[in-house]
């Protein structure tokens, strides 16, 4: 009985959206793919990286029409059977709320040899964007990023973690109900948050409000949401002495 042979996979991370944020790594293997399946949130101008390359759109959105994971993960499978050099492009960073766990079990199942590579993850584009660290001496020392999104058959409660700074990704429908746990648990409604949309694209847009604002809700958010949440998100005195 002859053994398949498979391609290698990666699983690359896109960075939050801009084409040059993506790693020097990442543009270079990109740029070698055979076939790329690609989320919803790439943009056109990453794929233009890769113009050799079979495009295979495979976009999740939340509240839109998508493709099930276990569909891609078979999808992954058949295009290592047929192409030598296969990319799984990824918003963001894959390890982070990208479903890789799911993707590298069925790869590893198979026999198929993966590597991944990391990208910028949103939260911290958006930190640079709005130049708000995440960390500030004597006020956060304590990250937790977080999203409402659930498994299949898994409950929509939501949980927060109890930390300095809150990040939570995909954040635009769940606004209102975010800022009610806190609020509940006794956190102040003048606590400050930024919200950014669309981080690192053109038509990026930062708002910036407190925990009571947050719990009126984001009014039309057309594009991907990250809502950050802390004292380190308190504006920061930028004037200078005389």
């Amino acid at each position: 009985m002859t053994q398949k042979t498979y391609g290698k996979v990666y699983l690359i991370g896109a960075g939050p959206g801009a084409v040059d944020l993506i790693t020097v790594r990442g543009a270079r293997i990109l740029a070698q793919a055979d076939v790329v399946l690609h989320d919803a949130l790439v943009t056109a101008e990453m794929l233009a990286l890769c113009p050799q390359a079979k495009k295979i759109s495979v976009g999740k959105r939340s509240g839109q029409r998508s493709t099930a994971q276990i569909a891609i993960n078979q999808l992954l499978i058949d295009c290592a059977e047929k192409y030598k050099l296969i990319v799984r492009l990824k918003g963001g960073d894959p390890m982070l709320f990208g479903r890789a766990d799911e993707e590298l079990h069925a790869l590893e199942s198979h026999g198929i040899a993966v590597e991944i590579i990391p990208g910028i993850t949103t939260a911290f584009a958006a930190a640079a964007a709005t130049q708000q660290p995440l960390t500030k001496r004597g006020i956060a020392r304590s990250i937790a990023f977080f999203t409402s999104s659930t498994a299949p058959n898994q409950p929509d409660e939501l949980t927060l973690p109890d930390c300095d700074t809150l990040i939570q990704y995909m954040g635009g429908r769940e606004a209102i109900v975010t800022a009610q746990k806190l609020l509940e648990q006794g956190r102040s409604p003048a606590l400050p948050v930024v919200v950014v949309e669309n981080c690192s694209l053109e038509n990026q847009r930062i708002m910036r409000m407190t925990l009571h604002d947050l719990e009126q809700g984001l009014g039309d958010c057309e594009g991907p949401v990250l809502v950050m949440i802390g004292e380190a998100m308190a504006a920061r005195n930028t004037s200078k002495a005389d």
